[in-house]
């Protein structure tokens, strides 16, 4: 990579979570480097927050269209090149869809989109735009996931026969999005979360953590969707019966009232001749089971992992690779992808190994099936075939 790639943020101003995860995973690798941003739909937030980010004010924006529009006319070698969005879902396809009219390459926060036919048109302006696209799914950029991947793939522990996946959180136990809290109001709110709470906010990275490292697809769905809190609109809580393609079977577990349960995502998958084991909780340690034979235990950092599990460690062995790790694999990646784009090579993401706009089909496709399930009265819903 010979310059950092531009990058211009819509979203993730003051008060944000997520927005500064994204910066942090940007700034790691030293790939990227933030030049503007639309950073609040209030000009004046914007504003403030382009301030405390050391972002040259006549470059932050009160709109991504206004940006869009202003950067255009920069001189080429000034101007953003990725937009990153991370704002409420509801936005995620309208600002995909301009940016790639717009001729830059993007990053998007998960979901992709709150519904199904979204992620299937944009996934075709992502073809037609000929623009890359990623879709920051940061659990697969941990080192002992891709490891468990290509354990997977390389057929050593046979076909696979049933998988577990859970994500059990605690944070919304109580009716917090009354409380004033932001990230509870929107993330509770049809209008701007979209048509699920906790599956779309979480069990969506059980979807795709699941088909990361199985590769398998989901064929067919038996989800029991469930609000607990009394007054809230969306899901805090599901469980999804899977069948999946190859004759294998499934389970996904979603919560987000499980008291004592902090980000407890975890993957069990088990095959003819062995088994493996992830938690988030434990990042570090990948546990493979034998018929006959004593569990191993895979460690970060070791000489014996795989290239892709060795390329996505960034500390020496023993010391933990975390969440704002994982991130920055994706975006390194990326911004690899992008480079190599600019430079005129051809780019295929299958190389880079990040997600793409594919799995955000992928992802919507499980969540409106899901959806159609719970209100189903014959359970068992088919997944739209891609």
């Amino acid at each position: 990579m010979k310059t950092k790639i531009r990058i211009g943020m819509v979203g993730g101003g003051q008060d944000s979570f997520i927005g500064s995860v994204h910066r942090i995973a940007a700034n790691m690798h030293d790939s990227s480097e933030l030049v503007c941003g639309a950073f609040s739909s209030t000009k004046q937030k914007s504003l403030d927050s382009g301030k405390e980010l050391l972002v040259d004010q006549s470059r932050v924006y009160g709109t991504y269209r206004e940006m869009f529009r202003k950067e255009s006319k920069l001189p080429e070698d000034v101007r953003m090149q990725v937009v990153v969005i991370v704002t409420p879902n509801n936005m995620h396809y309208p600002i995909a869809m301009a940016a790639l009219d717009g001729g830059y390459h993007v990053i998007c926060d998960k979901p992709m989109t709150t519904t199904l036919d979204e992620a299937v048109n944009l996934q075709k302006k992502v073809k037609q735009n000929k623009r890359l696209f990623c879709l920051t799914h940061n659990y697969t950029g941990y080192p002992m996931v891709k490891e468990a991947r290509a354990l997977i793939k390389g057929g050593k522990l046979g076909a696979i026969r049933r998988v577990v996946v859970e994500y059990p959180q605690s944070w919304l136990a109580t009716r917090m999005e009354t409380a004033g809290q932001k990230q509870a109001a929107w993330r509770t709110d049809p209008r701007r979360s979209g048509p699920t709470g906790c599956m779309g906010d979480i069990g969506s990275h059980c979807h795709n953590l699941v088909d990361y490292i199985t590769q398998l697809k989901v064929e067919e769905v038996c989800a029991d969707l469930t609000t607990f809190i009394k007054g809230r609109p969306l899901d805090d809580d599901g469980s999804v019966l899977l069948k999946f393609n190859k004759n294998a079977r499934g389970i996904m577990w979603a919560s987000q009232i499980a008291i004592g349960e902090e980000n407890g995502i975890s993957i069990r998958v088990y095959c003819e001749k062995g088994a493996i084991k992830w938690c988030h909780n434990d990042a570090n340690s990948l546990y493979v089971s034998h018929l006959k034979k004593p569990t191993e235990i895979y460690r970060t950092g070791s000489e014996y992992v795989s290239e892709n599990a060795t390329s996505a460690t960034n500390l020496p062995a023993g010391h933990t690779e975390g969440f704002y790790e994982a991130f920055a694999n994706v975006y390194r990646n990326f911004m690899t992808a992008v480079s190599d784009s600019l430079e005129g090579k051809k780019v295929t993401a299958s190389k880079y190994d990040y997600p793409t706009a594919a799995d955000g089909v992928k992802t919507a496709s499980f969540l409106h099936a899901i959806v159609a399930s719970t209100k189903a009265e014959e359970k068992w819903v088919a997944l739209q075939k891609e």
